[in-house]
């Protein structure tokens, strides 16, 4: 049920490899929002945003920019130089979700189960951190941007990699990104789990088992082409290991500080003993696509698109814009 008709901006694309999914999200967004009753324009994210947002009126920002300056705290620190409400999770959340490196050493710090990897920036030596990477971490390792979503940049070796094929994946991969990571390969498949609220409200959704029978893996061919994944959520790993994903999501949501939405990632091996869980990674601001998970598994639960978004909203107005401190005078 609407509280309050809003006047929302809807912000979208930025300069970005994931412009046009953000783009798709926000056309999605705008029409659930819209169905709720609110007034929405869609706004690109560009050097006139701030302008735009100032001169518009609008009492609350919903960012659904993927990717760099959109999901990395660059968007949200504007709108809090503005002193305007938005929607998820704020600078810091942000911007910590985005580099997977400090992400993975922060969910290790709490006990949660990550893949061993090693990083470099670029300009290292590629066939060093190569062979590096063969001696400690094995042949079959992923190959992915420190900083980047939707698997651009992404080379996986399941069948096991050799040190000059693994050198100019991570070459590649600095063509995405001024940081790589090489991590060990985590057999199983490819689930996700979003996760729904704040702090101690915070919820998991059922989890999805991604299959992408066309496709080595969850490319972002497979993510985004109508038809090109398949989806099954809830996902069929039986209810202990359901139960294991989705206390790890919320865990992991909540050691990042992230605030009304996230999709947390992993692989699962259902055929290790009791299941072996490994966490991936955290998407802050999750795709609105019509071919997107977070919104599919919200409608699972029983959660409709434009309930949804308009919960986000109305959460976002009630929080209101980021606390101000009182200036002080200086001494004399």
């Amino acid at each position: 049920m609407t509280e309050r008709k809003l006047s929302v901006a809807v912000v979208q694309g930025g300069p970005s490899s994931e412009a046009e999914v953000s783009r798709a999200s926000a056309k999605s967004v705008a029409r659930a929002l819209e169905a709720a009753g609110h007034r929405v324009v869609r706004l690109e994210l560009d050097a006139f945003l701030a302008e735009s947002l100032r001169s518009g009126g609008y009492e609350v920002v919903f960012p659904v920019a993927h990717g760099a300056v959109g999901e990395d705290g660059s968007l949200q620190g504007v709108l809090e130089v503005l002193d305007m409400p938005y929607v998820g999770s704020d600078v810091l959340a942000s911007a910590l979700a985005m580099n997977k490196r400090i992400a993975k050493v922060l969910f290790a710090q709490a006990g949660l189960p990550v893949a061993p990897a090693l990083d470099a920036l670029r300009g290292a030596d590629a066939a060093a951190l190569a062979e590096q990477a063969l001696r400690e971490l094995g042949e079959r390792v992923v190959v992915k941007p420190c900083s980047n979503g939707s698997a651009i940049g992404v080379a996986r070796f399941d069948q096991g990699a050799d040190a000059a094929s693994l050198a100019a994946a991570i070459t590649a991969a600095w063509q995405v990104d001024d940081r790589v990571l090489v991590e060990r390969f985590a057999p199983g498949a490819e689930v996700t789990c979003g996760v729904l609220g704040t702090g101690d409200e915070a919820r998991a959704l059922p989890p999805t088992e991604i299959r992408s029978p066309k496709d080595a893996f969850y490319t972002y061919q497979a993510r985004y082409a109508p038809g090109r994944s398949e989806h099954l959520c809830p996902a069929p790993l039986g209810e202990a290991l359901v139960q294991r994903v989705q206390r790890i999501a919320v865990a992991a949501h909540r050691v990042l500080g992230c605030r009304d939405l996230c999709r947390a990632d992993f692989v699962v091996d259902v055929t290790a003993g009791d299941g072996a869980v490994t966490l991936l990674e955290v998407n802050t601001m999750p795709g609105f696509t019509d071919t997107s998970l977070y919104p599919e598994a919200a409608g699972v639960r029983g959660i409709a698109m434009k309930d949804l978004c308009d919960g986000f909203v109305q959460a976002a107005i009630r929080r209101g814009a980021a606390r101000r401190n009182r200036a002080l005078a200086l001494p004399t």
